[in-house]
């Protein structure tokens, strides 16, 4: 076997991952066949590239090694992939985001801002893959969330302007909840609940929460992770756990979407863009496409459009 630029691309993201089941979450493939995977790649470059312990992977002193040449040569990959797009004179507006709601209305908008532009929406599950990949050149713009105090690393080349400042965290549960029939839930009254998140959240999420949950006074259990949508709704509508959602996010049979007492969590949402696949120009519409795309989902709450109406330093500026 001849080591591949997927090869090298493996073993990039299990160092960034830090763990092989978070390095197979971004990948898109089990864990099973990722580790057969390196295996394989170890056997041809002799040795072990990752101890592996109870708190996640590191790479041995030959795992560096290879780590730094697969920087190097995927690095010059995406500058080349970059570089002939660039040349390119109708070029695709690719977007990347995470799973957030706005996601969901942004086409249209963003065809109304953009008129002519052929646009490409990606959805990935790593906050720190999509501005890796924005820097490379792979992604023109990218939306992303921040939670609590949580701050993603830029890299050289990109700008990035704040769309929405400041939203609170709700939680959905289960329509038939005891708590479901209160108007607000304190966070405390969530203490011996079972949480879901998503598989991959390095957006400070989870750290946000479990620190929320800390301050008052329990620590939570966060037993399932999972990216399909559909499937965590049906997980809560059935009881078996909660979760904390923006308060924009849509209806769900057999959920309820209730607001925290007191705001303990709150987070905010990002625009991000390359300077050299964008112009401030088309970053100033796609901007104005995305908060267009926020404001229409917030009539979906009554509660968010109270609290959303009372802060009008936090709206956007369409202009």
């Amino acid at each position: 076997m001849q080591l591949e630029l997927r090869h090298l691309e493996a073993v990039r993201v299990i160092a960034e991952a830090g763990s092989l089941g978070r390095a197979a979450v971004r990948l898109g493939v089990s864990q099973p066949a990722l580790s057969a995977q390196l295996r394989r790649i170890e056997a041809v470059t002799g040795g072990e590239l990752f101890v592996r312990s109870r708190r996640g992977v590191q790479p041995t002193p030959l795992g560096e090694m290879v780590l730094s040449a697969a920087r190097r040569v995927l690095g010059e990959m995406e500058a080349l992939t970059a570089g002939t797009r660039a040349a390119a004179p109708h070029p695709t507006l690719r977007i990347g985001g995470i799973l957030l709601v706005l996601i969901d209305r942004l086409l249209g908008h963003t065809e109304e801002e953009l008129p002519g532009h052929e646009i490409d929406i990606t959805i990935e599950h790593s906050a720190t893959r999509l501005t890796r990949m924005l820097g490379a050149g792979q992604y023109d713009a990218i939306l992303y969330g921040e939670i609590a105090d949580h701050e993603v690393p830029l890299p050289e080349g990109v700008v990035a302007r704040t769309l929405i400042a400041k939203e609170p965290a709700c939680v959905r549960l289960a329509a038939t909840h005891p708590l479901a029939a209160q108007d607000e839930i304190k966070l405390i009254d969530l203490a011996g609940e079972t949480f879901t998140t998503l598989t991959d959240e390095d957006d400070g999420g989870p750290e946000g929460m479990a620190d929320a949950c800390r301050r008052a006074g329990f620590t939570p259990t966060l037993r399932y992770r999972i990216d399909d949508r559909k499937m965590r709704w049906q997980l809560i509508a059935a009881e078996r756990a909660v979760s904390l959602c923006q308060p924009t996010s849509p209806p769900a049979e057999g959920t309820v979407l209730r607001p925290l007492a007191g705001d303990p969590l709150t987070g905010r949402i990002r625009l991000a863009w390359n300077r050299a696949g964008l112009s401030e120009h088309h970053a100033g519409l796609l901007y104005r496409a995305a908060a267009r795309a926020y404001l229409d989902s917030i009539p979906t709450n009554t509660f968010y459009r109270a609290w959303w109406e009372a802060r009008p330093e936090l709206h956007p500026a369409l202009d």
